[in-house]
């Protein structure tokens, strides 16, 4: 691919991010409005949790497919199809007219989503080829994420309060067809020179792996651990894992390719990706429960709440792309777990929610590590990497994020659900009653103190692996791939750290 003008890498990053849009905003919107779909679906707390988890899970699942299917049959060409796919979609959830319909057309706009990010995500990395302006430009494209939980929550309220919730898929739809017609006339097509073979049998076991397991975290409150249904998804689950790592270990040109993980960066970035997007998927679930259901306030009065975290991401995320392409991710990583993990202590332990004050700190502090997290995330997972590769290893780390997600409202809503099935059942726009605020908020203290612990993880993995010896075992990866393309390269201050 020629060597493309400024101008036009920055137009390719503009409509690259629209795409990442669609799917953050998706998400943030649809958490403010959960009580308004809950109550005119008659639907339960775990039913909440499927709108959520069907479009996540399927994400995941997928993500592995479609960033080799970019690689092989052009990146342009998928990303385009999952535009379609993913407008599509938006627009028959929006006709849903039950809890059933609803959770099956968000797997439709999962299938499109699964073609937008990671693909978006190669097509940077294949435009933006130097280190410093690559992190530059991935921290842009982090910061959508904070303009979508900026937006979301108040675009979402305003819609469900003088629409109503249907109104909130028509959103992606405009959005879809610009970046569409942009698409065509701006980015470049790219493919992999050696692009991997399917591997259909590796998708089945990821697919069995990912939805059992989510199934018996969402369903075992209801219908107890203990429950034959739940074992046997739990021993589907492992032993599909087991299956998953025997079977692709052995294949010549694997489905996720074990080589990524000889780097520590990125095997740390991965497990990051995990524990930062499980707490941000439990932290809006639990939030938008406790502030509707237990506060009593309206959508988008709880939109609103969330403007301060929501804010804080957005100005962090650009910041920490430049500081990842001067200093190396370790700062972001460090500040990332240090405020995770104060925000979930804050809760767990002083009951931040028992005063605006509190709550607010807590919001900033979590919006503060989740906006500092995403741009090491993504850069280390592509950098150092050949560019021959970035679908797959851009796959990699938007699977993470999306099985994080995905785990994280399952954990986090089985906790509630569990521990306060009344309180997160109070009429929304009616104030909780003490017994039940006092309910809820119990039954949430575990929940905090998970929050915390992915913070805990992400400043450990921030030391960990960082630095110059995991430099080193990136440059062992990188060359167990050699002959499959140039590396991505690493920023010039990752020996630094």
């Amino acid at each position: 691919m020629r060597e493309l003008s400024h101008r036009r890498r920055m137009l390719v990053l503009a409509i690259c991010c629209m795409s990442l849009l669609l799917v953050s905003l998706d998400n943030t919107v649809l958490n403010v409005a959960l009580p308004s779909m809950r109550s005119d679906l008659h639907a339960s707390v775990s039913g909440m949790q499927w709108t959520i988890d069907a479009y996540t899970l399927v994400l995941a699942a997928l993500l592995m497919l479609s960033g080799s299917t970019a690689d092989r049959v052009g990146r342009k060409r998928t990303f385009q199809t999952g535009l379609v796919i993913f407008t599509l979609g938006s627009g028959l959830c929006s006709l849903a007219p039950n809890l059933e319909a609803l959770v099956i057309f968000r797997m439709v706009q999962a299938i499109g989503g699964s073609m937008l990010n990671p693909v978006a995500m190669s097509i940077i990395t294949n435009v933006f080829t130097e280190p410093r302006e690559r992190a530059r430009a991935i921290g842009a494209w982090g910061g959508v994420v904070g303009i979508s939980m900026a937006a979301g929550p108040i675009v979402g309220g305003l819609l469900v309060e003088s629409v109503g919730w249907r109104s909130i898929f028509w959103i992606n739809i405009p959005v879809g067809v610009a970046a569409l017609i942009l698409t065509a006339r701006y980015v470049p097509e790219s493919r992999a020179p050696k692009p991997r073979r399917a591997d259909p049998i590796g998708q089945l076991l990821v697919i069995a792996v990912l939805g059992t397991l989510t199934y018996a975290i969402i369903e075992a409150p209801d219908r107890g651990w203990d429950s034959p249904l739940i074992v046997t998804c739990a021993v589907i689950a492992v032993a599909g894992l087991l299956a998953l790592v025997r079977y692709e270990g052995r294949r010549e040109e694997p489905l996720i390719d074990v080589r990524f993980f000889h780097s520590a960066p990125f095997s740390g970035a991965t497990v990051v990706a995990v524990c930062a997007f499980a707490a941000l998927g439990g932290y809006l679930f639990m939030n938008t429960l406790y502030l509707q259901d237990v506060r009593g306030l309206n959508a988008l009065h709880a939109g609103l709440w969330m403007l301060p975290m929501a804010f804080m991401c957005f100005v962090c995320a650009p910041l920490s792309g430049r500081l990842v392409g001067a200093r190396g991710p370790r700062p972001s990583m460090l500040v990332a777990g240090v405020a995770i993990t104060a925000s979930g202590v804050m809760f767990a332990v002083f009951n931040a929610q028992a005063s605006d004050a509190g709550l607010l700190i807590g919001y900033v502090l979590f919006g503060l590590g989740f906006g500092m997290v995403n741009a090491p995330i993504t850069n280390t997972a592509v950098s150092g990497m050949p560019r021959t590769q970035a679908g797959v290893a851009a796959a990699v780390a938007s699977t993470s994020r999306q099985v994080g997600q995905s785990l994280g409202v399952a954990v986090i809503g089985a906790v509630l659900a569990a521990g306060a099935a009344s309180a997160a059942t109070s009429r929304v726009g009616h104030a909780a009653s003490p017994a039940a605020a006092t309910a809820f908020v119990d039954a949430a203290r575990p929940a905090w103190w998970i929050i915390a612990a992915c913070g805990a993880v992400i400043l450990l993995l921030g030391l960990v692996t960082t630095g110059r010896w995991a430099e080193r075992t990136t440059r062992h990866a990188a060359a167990l791939f050699e002959g499959e393309g140039a590396p991505t390269g690493q920023t010039s201050a990752s020996a630094k750290a």
